[in-house]
């Protein structure tokens, strides 16, 4: 039972997520206006907003213009409500600290989730997520070990500086500056050794990807650019879950 209410909730959160990927780029309110379809402009009806069921009903089309719409919706609902399982079969919460430690890590990954999907739609990381994204991974980092903070805050910064001068370099073209203000916050969440883990595995997809798609003739091989946030949080999620024993594994390779 509890697991079905979390998909749920989490079907309704990937609902919203939807529409902070959708309007914020657009630097449209989240909170004003209603909801409408993207080709006929009509405003849905209360019984057209269902998170997946609606979609599932109408069988991907608008109810009122008959176009296909975008599977982006059910599958960001979808992924927050599987999201919100996983995260409470990992570490269900048994008392009221880790019922809030829980509550920041659905915040964390949702703002994580809407900021990849808008990279990847509109090469767009929203300084307002980020935000989101470095405060309540920073209130995480504070609760456990705060410490650890002036070190992470250097971390974060020695990590941004091949970025800001990649993008300096090219003046935007190679990097974005959304990337350098994210890779500090990566720096500052995962500290070091880890965020070398998590800059290796965003480099090594990334190029990896890259190639697949010159190859497959969907990108050229000058003048073409892909979402680097995506990859960056990619090794972000590994390195959170899997970071100890890799640079354990790196450490007994390296003779270290």
């Amino acid at each position: 039972m509890v697991l079905l209410l979390l998909f749920i909730i989490g079907l309704c959160v990937g609902s919203f997520l939807n529409v902070v990927i959708d309007r914020i780029p657009h630097n449209i309110s989240i909170v004003k206006g209603r909801s409408h379809c993207d080709f006929c402009n009509h405003v849905l009806s209360w019984y057209d907003l269902f998170p997946l069921f609606s979609f599932l009903f109408l069988q991907g089309h608008c109810r009122y213009c008959k176009k296909k719409l975008s599977w982006q919706y059910p599958l960001v609902e979808c992924i927050t409500g599987v999201l919100f399982i996983g995260l409470y079969i990992i570490d269900a919460p048994m008392d009221m600290r880790q019922i809030f430690f829980f509550i920041l890590d659905l915040c964390i990954f949702s703002s994580a989730l809407s900021l990849v999907v808008m990279d990847i739609k509109y090469h767009i990381l929203s300084d307002k997520i980020v935000f989101i994204f470095a405060i309540t991974s920073l209130l995480k980092i504070v609760l456990d070990s705060p410490m650890e903070i002036p070190f992470r805050l250097l971390v974060g910064v020695l990590s941004a500086l091949p970025f800001f001068a990649l993008f300096f370099l090219s003046k935007g073209k190679a990097m974005g500056f959304g990337d350098v203000k994210l890779v500090f916050v990566l720096g500052l969440i995962l500290g070091f050794p880890n965020i070398l883990i998590a800059y290796y595995i965003a480099f090594l997809t990334g190029g990896i990807t890259a190639i697949i798609l010159i190859i497959a003739g969907k990108k050229k091989l000058k003048g073409s650019t892909i979402a680097f946030g995506p990859f960056l949080f990619l090794g972000w999620l590994i390195t959170v879950f899997y970071g100890n024993t890799l640079w354990e594994y790196i450490r007994i390779y390296l003779g270290i």
